[in-house]
């Protein structure tokens, strides 16, 4: 697992795995990075941190989704 860009469009880069990633991996970048930055454990910056969970949020849901990938 790589570092995940937040910047990137790409969705993987997003999650930081790589492209040959299987589900099961892209499932535990998922829930990692939600914990990390889900607004509530992060009431300093709320706003950034929902910014972030809502694309962490996106890229798992094209990415988890087999016909969408």
């Amino acid at each position: 697992m790589s570092q995940p860009n937040f910047d990137s469009e790409d969705f993987y880069e997003v999650l930081g795995v790589s492209r040959n990633s299987d589900n099961s991996a892209i499932k535990k970048a998922y829930r990692k990075l939600s914990l990390k930055y889900h607004p509530d454990k992060n009431p300093n910056n709320k706003e950034a941190a929902e910014e972030v969970f809502k694309k962490l949020s996106y890229a798992y849901g094209i990415l988890s989704d087999a016909q969408k990938r």
